[in-house]
Parts: C-alpha cells; structure tokens; sequence
C-alpha cells in the first residue's frame, strides 16, 4: 500500500474515527485504526464493538500509488500525524511493505510495525429499513439540550442512553437519570415510519463532536434492532444499542399546575451562578426558591457562606416555597434560547416543569428535601 494525503485530510480522518477507539480492551486488535485503501478512496476505521466509526478519504483527495490495507496503533499513529500536521504543510506519504507502516513528510521519517487488517473486527450490515434524515445542526442541537440527563454510571443502563421515539414526521428525544427529565421534540419534514431506539450517551456525546453542525448539510439515520447508523458526508458511525423497554415517560408527565412563573432565563441563571459559588463539590445544599406576588426570592445557606437574592417574575396561581438541586436549574436554562422561561410547579413535594408553549421541549426536575424552618 502507498498513498499520498494533504496533511489536514488524513488529519481530520485520524481525529475522526480515533473517537470510537477503546482506552481499555483486552482485545489489542480494539487498539487500532483500520487503513483500506482501493483504486477510488481510503476508508479508516475504528471500532470497539459498541461504538464503529468509519470515514473516507476520496481519489480526489489523495494519490493512490498502491492499494491494501493495514491496521496500526491508533495511539501512535495519531501522534505521529499530528506532530507532523503541526510543522509541515507538505504533503504525507504513507507505505507498507506487509509488516512496517513508513510515515514520511519533509525530513521527517517514521516507522511502526502494522498489525494483521483480517483480525480487525468486520462492522455489522444494516438492512437501512427504517430511515429518517435531518440537518446536522438540527441533530447536534437536540443531543446538546438532553444529554445533560443521561447517566454516566448506573446501575439501570436505561439511564445511560437516550430515547429516539421516531412517529411519522415527529421525533422525540428523551433522557432521563433518576432525578430529572430532558425532552425534545422535533418536527422533521416528511413522514419517515415508526420506530424506537435507546441509544448510549456516550455515543451520542461523540457524535456530537463530529457532527459540522452546518444547517445545509443532512445526517440520515437508520434504525434497527440492535443498532442505529448515523451516516453524514464521508462519514458513517455505527452504534450498538442498548436493549430493553424504555420508562413509561408520558406516565411521568402532567399539564396540571398551581403556579406558573415566568421569569427572564438570563437573570435567573446569573442569581443561581451567585449561589453555585457558595457550593462546595461534597457540599449538597438545595437553592430555596420561595415565589410570592411578582417575586423570587433565593436563599442558600452553605459553610462557606449564604446568598439571598430576588427576581421579579410575571406569576399566576399560589405561592410556594421550594427547593433544587441549583446544577439541575442551571443545566436545563443553558441549553434554552428563549429570552423568558416558564416554570410550572404544584407544591413542593412535585416536580417542576420548565416548558415552552409549542412543546418544542420539557424540562422536569426534583425537588429536594428542606427544612422551611432554616429559611
């Protein structure tokens, strides 16, 4: 195998699929990027049997001198392109010779020794029955405002991944940890079927990262029954889905409320950020809001010191005095556009809903437990 690459081509290839490799296996195969090179591209390949990405660099990009394929140390191999991209601008010449990989630019020279290619785990084919598509800034936007709920370690794996209930035209995201819920809904432009797919946070994180983000370019997405396909420009990742029935979400959801206050999201995250740092990390204390008239007082009280501030706020129905997590608020309010936000309550034992009007999406946190007598 021989091949010519622009340096920022073979570059953005390796820093692409370098995502999907294992920081701990015990299959060193796992460890690998996967080089394939044919007569009209070159595909690198990365794979840890839960999470493939694959990516393609055309004839159009590179000189293909000799075709093949090899599989090399993605650690190594992605430091040495790096190094070599961040002081050269010539091109990089890459060539096996059935056990060393040479890599080469300028007067700079490298060789590793090349794995075996045929030990490297083949992806898994996808019948692509059940398709929907959408921009890339549309996909990045929605994993941005719900993967702040995903569970990074639980005993439920459920709650490490994200619902993507597809029904005609409309497509719902849901993403859950035990102590609030993340929902988007999104509405696609053509009817693409029914489905349902639980897909792992960690994937979804990584897919974000690659996605350009750009509105003109689409993303088409595949469902099946163990896994989804994400398949975008010159690149296709692959997931492994997790399996098991999903928590009955619509059951944990209510349009009845007593009080709603709407209040301007800026000011509210700027008075919650005072009091975060007031928190220290082993330091749980609950930011109390207490919600009379037209205003919002709130109170924090930690060894290292209390906050009392208030807010005005446009309210209707009773008063209430609640508590939250204040890092539950903050990270529901960041992901949101609007200029105003609404906050539905019922009493301080029940949920609080963060909702706009169109139900483009639904916010529900927790309260916690406090002492009204301490405030």
């Amino acid at each position: 195998m021989k091949i010519q690459f622009k340096r920022e081509d073979i570059l953005n290839a390796v820093n692409t699929v370098q995502r999907a490799v294992p920081s701990k296996t015990t299959m060193s195969i796992l460890e690998c990027i996967l080089i394939s090179c044919e007569h009209d591209k070159v595909r690198f390949t990365a794979n840890d049997l839960e999470l493939a990405i694959e990516t393609e660099i055309g004839a159009d990009k590179c000189k293909i001198m000799e075709t093949g394929a090899v599989a090399v140390e993605a650690r190594v191999f992605g430091d040495i392109i790096r190094k070599i991209a961040s002081e050269n601008n010539s091109d990089i010449l890459m060539e096996s010779d059935g056990s060393i990989v040479q890599i080469s630019c300028d007067y700079s020279l490298f060789k590793i020794q090349e794995r075996d290619p045929d030990q490297f785990p083949a992806l898994p084919e996808l019948r692509k029955n059940i398709y929907m598509q959408m921009s890339q800034y549309i996909l990045r936007e929605v994993i941005k405002d719900t993967i702040f709920s995903v569970a990074v370690n639980d005993t439920n794996k459920m709650m490490t991944g994200e619902l993507f209930e597809l029904k005609g035209d409309h497509l719902r995201v849901v993403s859950l940890d035990g102590h609030r819920i993340a929902i988007r809904n999104v509405q696609l432009k053509e009817d693409f079927g029914t489905a349902k797919a639980i897909i792992p946070g960690k994937s979804l994180n990584e897919l974000s990262k690659i996605l350009t983000g750009e509105a003109d370019k689409n993303v088409d997405i595949f469902l099946e029954d163990n896994y989804a396909m994400f398949r975008f420009e010159d690149t296709v990742m692959t997931v492994r889905l997790i399996d098991g029935e999903y928590f009955r979400i619509d059951q944990m959801l209510s349009n009845d409320y007593e009080l709603k206050a709407e209040v301007n999201r800026k000011e509210f995250i700027e008075n919650i950020e005072c009091a975060v740092i007031l928190i220290r990390e082993s330091d749980k204390k609950p930011l109390i809001l207490n919600i009379t008239d037209n205003k919002m007082d709130m109170k924090l009280n930690s060894v290292v010191g209390s906050l009392d501030s208030s807010l005005l706020i446009n309210k209707s129905g009773k008063d209430l005095m609640i508590a939250f997590n204040p890092k539950y608020l903050l990270d529901a309010l960041r992901v949101i556009e609007d200029e105003n936000v609404s906050l539905y309550m019922t009493n301080a034992k029940a949920p609080c809903f963060i909702r706009d009007e169109e139900g483009k999406y639904i916010y529900l946190i927790l309260p916690v437990n406090f002492s009204a007598g301490s405030y």
